[in-house]
This record gives structure tokens, sequence and C-alpha cells, in this order.
């Protein structure tokens, strides 16, 4: 796979300009395209956590029990507004940092109950990814 991007899309005398200028599939890329999208996902969700400006709203059935407020916040910030949404980032990264670097994982890991609960949080990481992959700006 071959990707050129050019700088951040503007607008030229009236004209947007195009920030991806060039990508190349090839046949090899969508052989197991979720190790491929993992590798260059995982990098973009590291430096969006470092150097974001904000963060949208995290449902409360979405964070973990020390990060939900106790009361909704409806449309408005909580106490552990900026919280939730790194939690929600590191479990992001946890789920594609497995998916493209450890395939080994599962030869570590000693009993069913860990098996199922390493894969829960893997998928549940891609799912907040879905969930909130509108919300992944700086």
């Amino acid at each position: 796979m071959k990707v050129y991007l050019g700088k951040y899309p503007r607008r030229i005398l009236g004209v947007m300009t195009k920030q991806i200028e060039y990508v190349k599939i090839d046949p090899w890329d969508t052989w197991s395209m979720d190790h491929t999208l993992a590798s260059i996902i995982l990098p973009m969700l590291k430096q969006l956590k470092e150097t974001k400006h904000g963060a949208p709203l995290v449902d409360m059935e979405d964070r973990p029990e020390d990060l939900r407020a106790d009361k909704p916040a409806d449309h408005n910030t909580d106490e552990f507004h900026f919280q939730a949404w790194d939690w929600a980032l590191d479990e992001m990264i946890y789920a594609f940092d497995c998916k493209a670097n450890k395939d080994d994982v599962w030869f570590r890991i000693d009993s069913r109950e860990e098996i199922d609960a390493e894969q829960n949080r893997i998928s549940n990481g891609f799912r907040l990814f879905g969930k909130y992959y509108e919300a992944l700006w700086d």
C-alpha cells in the first residue's frame, strides 16, 4: 500500500484542495485488511491522544464505573468528561495495538476466563472506535 497525504485540505481561490493525493492498494493489502488498517490507525490514535484540543461526550454506558457522573450530562460536560475520552482512546489504542502487534497474546494467556476477558476488551475497543468514529478529530 502506498498513500500520499498532502497538507490539510484548504480553499485556494475558491477551490478546495484534496488532502489525499494518491492511494495505491496492492492485492496483499486486503489479505489481512484488519492488520493493514490497524497499523495505520494505531499511530493516528496515539498522535490524536497526545495532541487533541478537546473531547466529545462519551455516553455514560460506555464509561467504566469510576468515570460515570452521578447525573447524566444531557449534552453538557461533567467532572469526568476529559478523563472519559482519554479512557475511550486508550481502549481503542489497546485494541488496535493488539491487532497490529500482539498476535501472540493468546499464547500467553492461561485460562479461558482470561482469554474471554482479553477478547471482550479488544472487541469493546473496536466498538468504541466505530461508535465514536466521527469524534476522532483534533
